[in-house]
């Protein structure tokens, strides 16, 4: 098993898997405001909507 394309310690895969994470969020944050940006008549529908949602929703 080869030692080199993977780290080693508990902390250190948990590091990188939070690293990539991150990246991976602010990459979909990104894409979220492009789309907004692109095409607002159908992000303001669709916060609208999600908004519905909320007000509906009971806890």
């Amino acid at each position: 098993m080869a030692e080199s394309d993977e780290p080693g310690t508990q902390e250190e895969r948990d590091r990188e898997r939070r690293r990539r994470r991150a990246m991976f969020l602010r990459e979909l944050n990104e894409a979220k405001e492009l789309r907004e940006r692109v095409q607002p008549r159908r992000a303001r529908a669709a916060r609208a909507r999600q908004q519905m949602r909320m007000r509906t929703f009971r806890w």
